[in-house]
Parts: C-alpha cells; sequence; structure tokens
C-alpha cells in the first residue's frame, strides 16, 4: 500500500487452520461432529485425566500428507509431536501438542489467481498437525465463564505461508485457493460458521525498496474471507500511520472487530521461547513409510489448478467459466458428467451449470450433490434442446418442473405438449395466418421496414405456444415476406 507522501509495501503471511474432517479427535476416540451439547465429546484423554496417554489419528496423518503432495512439498518420513506450553482454561493439560521443528508437511508452493488476473507463487513454509483447544464461554452464565471441551482435540492442519503477499485482495485469493483444495481434496469441509476454517493474519509494513520485514502484527482467528480482506487493510493504514506519525509498532496479537472494522489489542505477541517447546515425551516420532506417500499419490485426484487449465486448453473454456466451475470440486464433477452425454458441447453445459443449476442452488441453499435436477436429468434436457425438440425458453420453463419433482424431461415435455414444432407445413400454416391478419405490417416490412421481422417472429410464436422451431421459422418468414 503506498501514500501520496511515502510510499509503504505491505508484507503479509497467512497461518490456515483447517480441521481435519476425521470422525475422531487427533489423540482420543472422542467424536468431532459439530454442535453437540457442551462436555459430551470429550474423553478422559481431551480432559488431560492423569494417566491417560493419547495416541496419533492414523487418518488424520493420511490428510496431512494428501496436502503435502497436493502442494509439492516434502513429506517428512519422520517427525515429532512437541508440547507447546501456555496455560488458558480451555486447554486441560496446560500445554497443546503440536509440531515444532519437524513437522509432517514441509516446504511447498500454491499457484494462486488474484481477482486483477495476475497470478502469483505463494511459497508454503510448512503444514503441522496439531490438536484444537477447547471453548470458553463467556455468555451462557452471570458473572461467569463456561467451558466446553467438546473441540478439545479435535485435529488441526495449520498451513503456515511465507510472508510473500502483499496486498490484502492477494491474501484473500490465497487462502481462497487453499479453502477450495482442502474441500477438493475432502480433508475439511471449509465451514468457517463452524470454525473448520480459519486463519491468523501476520501484517507488517516497510518502505517500499527496503528488504528487512517490518515489526509485525498477528491478527487473530478471523473466519470469513471478507473479514480477512477488511482486517488486513484497516491494519496495514494503521500501522503506516503510525509509522508516519513517528510512532513504532509493538509486536503483539490484535483482534478483529467486525463491527466497527477495525483491529485492536489482544496480548504481546508470544515467541517460541514463550511456549517452551519440546518433544512430547508421551508420543513417539511420528514415522511415514514410502509406501503410504506412494499409495496416497496415486490416489490424489486431478488438482482445481490442472483441470482449470485443461477446461481452457482442451475444452475451449473461458478462463471465468473454468474458474467457477474448478472452485468446487463437485460443481466440476457435475459439469463433466453432463458433458458426458453432450460431447463437444463444453460451453453449452457450462452456461447451464453456472447459470440456471447455480441459480437455483443459491437460491435454495444447498450443495450440487443435493439438488433435485440430476447431472444425468440435466443431460437429457439439453440433449432435447440441441436436437431441435424444445426451445431455449422451453427448456427453462422444463428445468423449472423438474426442479420441483415433476419428473424427467422426456416427461415433462410430454404431459406440456411442449415438444418443438419443426414440421415444415404446420409452421407455414401458422405464418400464413398471422401474415394474413397483419397485412398492413406485411406491407410495412416489404417496404423496407425489416425490423418487423421480430413483430412476426413474436406473432407465430404466440399462436403456437412458444413451439415453433425458431431457425425454421425465421427461414420460412422470410421467404413468405420475400413473396415465395
Amino acid at each position: 500500500m503506498k501514500t501520496a507522501a511515502q510510499p509503504w509495501q505491505a508484507v503479509i503471511g497467512l497461518e490456515i487452520h483447517a480441521q481435519l474432517s476425521t470422525a475422531s479427535k487427533l489423540f482420543s476416540g472422542a467424536a468431532t461432529a459439530y454442535g453437540a451439547d457442551p462436555n459430551t465429546q470429550a474423553s478422559l484423554v481431551d480432559c488431560a485425566i492423569p494417566g491417560t496417554l493419547p495416541v496419533p489419528n492414523r487418518e488424520a496423518v493420511r490428510k496431512a500428507i494428501q496436502f503435502g503432495l497436493a502442494i509439492d512439498a516434502t513429506i517428512a518420513r519422520h517427525s515429532v509431536f512437541a508440547r507447546k506450553n501456555y496455560f488458558y482454561p480451555d486447554l486441560p493439560k496446560g500445554y497443546q501438542i503440536s509440531q515444532y521443528e519437524l513437522p509432517v508437511v514441509g516446504a511447498g508452493r500454491l499457484s494462486v489467481r488474484v481477482d486483477d488476473g495476475r497470478t502469483i507463487e505463494v511459497l508454503i513454509q510448512r503444514a503441522h498437525l496439531e490438536e484444537d483447544a477447547g471453548k470458553s464461554v463467556h455468555d451462557a452464565f452471570h458473572a461467569e465463564t463456561g467451558i466446553d471441551l467438546n473441540r478439545a482435540g479435535t485435529p488441526l492442519l495449520e498451513i503456515v505461508s511465507a510472508p510473500v503477499m502483499h496486498s490484502a485482495a492477494e491474501a484473500v485469493a490465497y487462502m481462497r485457493t487453499v479453502h477450495t483444495l482442502v474441500r477438493w481434496l475432502g480433508i475439511c469441509d471449509g465451514n468457517m460458521q463452524e470454525g473448520s476454517f480459519r486463519c491468523d493474519c501476520n501484517v507488517s509494513v516497510r518502505r517500499s525498496g527496503d528488504t528487512q520485514l517490518g515489526t509485525r502484527t498477528e491478527i487473530k482467528n478471523v473466519n470469513s474471507f471478507r473479514f480477512v480482506e477488511k482486517a488486513i487493510e484497516y491494519e496495514i493504514e494503521r500501522q503506516i500511520r503510525a509509522l508516519e506519525n513517528g510512532d513504532s509498532i509493538v509486536q503483539e496479537t490484535r483482534l478483529y472487530d467486525p463491527t466497527r472494522h477495525q483491529t485492536r489489542p489482544m496480548r504481546s505477541k508470544e515467541t517460541a521461547d514463550d511456549y517452551r517447546y519440546f518433544p512430547d515425551p508421551d508420543l513417539p516420532p511420528l514415522t511415514i513409510a514410502e509406501a503410504d506417500i506412494a499409495r496416497e499419490r496415486t490416489a490424489l485426484p486431478e488438482l482445481p489448478q490442472a483441470r482449470r487449465v485443461r477446461y481452457v486448453t482442451e475444452l475451449g473454456l473461458p478462463e471465468a467459466d473454468a474458474d467457477q466451475l474448478c472452485s468446487d470440486r463437485a460443481t466440476a464433477d457435475y459439469f463433466e458428467a453432463v458433458l458426458a452425454a453432450l460431447p463437444g458441447q463444453a460451453k453449452l453445459c457450462a452456461n447451464w451449470v453456472l447459470g440456471e443449476v447455480a441459480a437455483k442452488i443459491n437460491e435454495a441453499v444447498i450443495e450440487i450433490s443435493a439438488a433435485p435436477v440430476t447431472a444425468d436429468g440435466l443431460a437429457q434436457l439439453l440433449t432435447r434442446l440441441r436436437e431441435g425438440s424444445i426451445s431455449g425458453k422451453i427448456a427453462k420453463d422444463v428445468f423449472a418442473a423438474m426442479w420441483n419433482g415433476e419428473g424427467d424431461a422426456d416427461a415433462i415435455i410430454q404431459a406440456r405438449g411442449l415438444k418443438q414444432i419443426s414440421d415444415t407445413g404446420a409452421l407455414a400454416a401458422a405464418i400464413d395466418a398471422v401474415l394474413a391478419e397483419y397485412a398492413g405490417q406485411v406491407a410495412d416490412y416489404r417496404n423496407g421496414n425489416e425490423k418487423l421481422l421480430q413483430f412476426f417472429v413474436g406473432q407465430t410464436m404466440k399462436r403456437t405456444r412458444g413451439q415453433a422451431n425458431p431457425q425454421q421459422l425465421n427461414e420460412l418468414l422470410k421467404q413468405k415476406l420475400a413473396g415465395n
């Protein structure tokens, strides 16, 4: 960011916490389902009862490997769980089990498309496994705080980027890309309202041209793309304003206030020394076999960036369409299932998936996997449209009826008598009747007012209840108006 008087550069890094979609917690067998009554999903291990021992969740490790492979990162054959010591009431042990010097996923990178059309490469320094803390509830009891340990021990993958982004727009684009990827892989549901996907934003500013980083602040636990953008923008402006006024930046943790769209101090920023990391004596080093990595690599799906490129280069779709289709794997798979029945019609299929289908899904607030019109059902409808059995307008009416559960496309077309009139004799008879009724307009057309052609098209469509084949109708009208 720059001001008129002094140019500045923002430097941003994100620490994204993705809750891994496992049935049980990272070190216990307690369930991870969201919304359970307080403290009903907290085992003896989660409550830190003396004598209990943690046991790593194999599925959480597998999902961490999948993410590492997807960002072309190094997977550590040996990684270590560490104790991160700090005290909060919702952390019963007095420490969090995390990873520090030897994380399961090493350095990788992710290609990110920014809204202005640029593509940037974001270095990911590491991704490590750690358990979540519980939750302090401040508004349920008068002058007291309740502790809910249902979330304690939930498996997280903390994804730490390098400080290589320089604007709120770049940071949000990166966060969206990670969000798409973890959902695409099926390792995280990405539900930001439930806290399954959230991030800490590290922000500093420096004079343009400087290579040394400025003092950073950390904005803690931001759980929406919009709030991330607003929080970073505010923090950049706040730091620039302070430096230009001769003040210094304090290294601290801040919270974002969404009602005022500003950040405020939470506590002084801890360093690694403050946490007193050391290897957890209850957990041996995590060993990952080459065969396990090879198996996950083989099972890895086509990734969103690769599919987006394929849609543009092989299917000829516009980049905007490819971006939208590949923002969600279920949407991309739905599109491909429709396209399989209509080879060579990628644009038609994309238009309907991103148009009629997306509109209905947004209106109903459901996932595409729950859409009442399946990919096969849409393919049948588009096949009838392509072969000329129905017009585009009728196709939309049929789609609405399909969505409302009235049957498949063929049944609705048959029941409503919507099959398009392509019989030349029937069309000619309808056109003759229209031209006889509007003889004055016919004379005007033949005297040079060719704009009246659409008037005749409309009147003929009205007479045929919209069932006339548009292409044949236009050709026959032109012939008859020319006196042929």
